[in-house]
C-alpha cells in the first residue's frame, strides 16, 4: 500500500515536485491544493490526481494523508505547516522556510508537538556533485577542511517563470543564498561569525541580486560565498554551484561541466559527476529535477520509518539564521556573530 500525500501550491517549481513523486514507488499524491482553481485543476487533470481544491484544511481533514508537501511561497507556510502537523506523520515545507525566526520557531514547535517529522525542500546539498563532494569529506580524502569557496554566478533569466522575485529585496540572500548557506553548513559545519556585501546589478529587478559572504565556522574553518543573478560568462554555467573545498592533506574542486578533481600530493584524479536526466527532465534543469528525486526519495525512507530526513526544521533554524544575519551584515556594514 502507497503513502498517501498531498501537495499544496500548484506553481512552476512544483512541477518538479509532481514528476518526482509519480517516479517514486511506495507514494502517491492523492490531492492537489492551490487557491487558484483553474491552477489546482490543471495539476490534477496533468498529473492523473483523482482530488483537487482550493481549500487546504478541509482536503487535510477529508483525506487525512500520510505527508503533506507544500510547495507554497513563503507568506504562507506557517498557517499551512501548523495545518498539517495535526494532520501527516511528514510535513514538507519549500523554502524559504520562514520570513522571521518567530514564524520558524513556531513551525518546528507545531511538528514536535504532533510528532509529525518537518523537512525543508533544501534539493541543492541533494545534487550530485555536492553529494561526491560530502562523500569525500567523510572518507578523510583531504583531512580536516579549512577553507571553501561555493560561486553560484550566472545569468539566466530567472524572472521569465518566476516573474515576482524581480521585486524581492533581499533576492540573492533569500533565493540562493539560502540554499548555498546550508551547502556550506551541510560541507563545513555551523557558523560563528560573518559579514557580507550585497550589490544591485541588473537594472531591471527592485532588490539586491548579487552577494558576497564570508563565514567563520566553529571549526576554525574559513568560507567564501557568492551569487550573482547578473554575470556574463560564456557558456553559463546555470544551475551548476562551483567550489574548491582545502583540507590539511588536499583539495577538492568542482568546476563548470560538472567535472569533480582531486587534487593529493603531485596526483589529480578527475571524475564526472554530471547526473543522470530524468525522465520527465530536461537540460540544464536536470541537475536540479534530479536532486529533487534524490530529496524526496528520503521521505519514502522516512515514512518507513528508515532515518530522517535532511535538512530538518530544526536544522534549517540555523540557515535561516544565517541568511537573516547576511541581510543585517550587509545593511548595518558589520560582523554578526551568531
Amino acid at each position: 500500500m502507497a503513502f498517501r500525500g498531498v501537495l499544496i501550491g500548484c506553481g512552476f517549481f512544483a512541477r518538479n515536485h509532481m514528476a518526482a513523486w509519480a517516479d517514486l514507488p511506495g507514494v502517491e499524491i492523492v490531492a492537489v491544493c492551490d487557491r487558484d482553481a483553474e491552477k489546482a485543476r490543471a495539476y490534477a487533470r496533468d498529473f492523473g490526481i483523482p482530488h483537487w481544491g482550493v481549500d487546504a484544511e478541509a482536503l487535510l481533514a477529508e483525506l487525512r494523508p500520510d505527508f503533506v508537501d507544500i510547495a507554497t511561497t513563503v507568506g504562507s507556510h506557517r498557517a499551512l505547516v501548523e495545518l498539517a502537523a495535526g494532520q501527516a506523520r511528514l510535513v514538507i515545507c519549500q523554502k524559504p522556510f520562514a520570513e522571521t525566526m518567530e514564524d520558524a520557531r513556531a513551525m518546528v514547535a507545531a511538528c514536535a508537538a504532533t510528532g509529525a517529522i518537518l523537512a525543508v525542500h533544501e534539493n541543492f546539498r541533494w545534487q550530485r556533485p555536492i553529494r561526491e563532494v560530502k562523500a569525500l569529506l567523510e572518507q578523510g580524502a583531504i583531512g580536516a577542511p579549512r577553507w571553501l569557496r561555493l560561486s553560484f554566478r550566472h545569468g539566466y533569466d530567472i524572472y521569465a517563470n518566476q516573474p515576482y522575485l524581480a521585486e524581492v529585496r533581499d533576492l540573492a540572500l533569500t533565493d540562493i543564498g539560502l540554499h548555498l548557506f546550508d551547502m556550506v553548513r551541510h560541507l563545513m559545519g555551523d557558523v560563528e561569525r560573518l559579514s557580507c556585501e550585497v550589490q544591485r546589478r541588473n537594472p531591471r529587478v527592485a532588490g539586491f541580486d548579487a552577494f558576497q559572504a564570508l563565514l567563520r565556522h566553529g571549526s576554525g574553518a574559513v568560507s567564501s560565498v557568492e551569487c550573482s543573478f547578473h554575470s556574463q560568462l560564456s557558456p553559463d554555467p546555470f544551475p551548476q554551484s562551483l567550489l574548491v573545498v582545502e583540507g590539511d592533506a588536499g583539495t577538492i574542486e568542482v568546476a563548470e561541466g560538472f567535472r569533480l578533481r582531486l587534487h593529493r600530493g603531485d596526483r589529480v584524479e578527475a571524475r564526472a559527476v554530471e547526473p543522470d536526466c530524468p525522465t520527465w527532465g530536461a537540460r540544464p534543469w536536470h541537475l536540479i529535477q534530479e536532486s529533487v528525486l534524490a530529496f524526496q526519495r528520503q521521505a519514502v525512507a522516512a515514512l518507513e520509518g528508515r532515518g530522517g530526513m535532511e535538512p530538518s526544521g530544526a536544522h534549517n533554524l540555523g540557515t535561516l539564521e544565517l541568511v537573516l544575519a547576511a541581510i543585517r551584515a550587509a545593511d548595518e556594514g558589520v560582523v554578526v556573530r551568531l
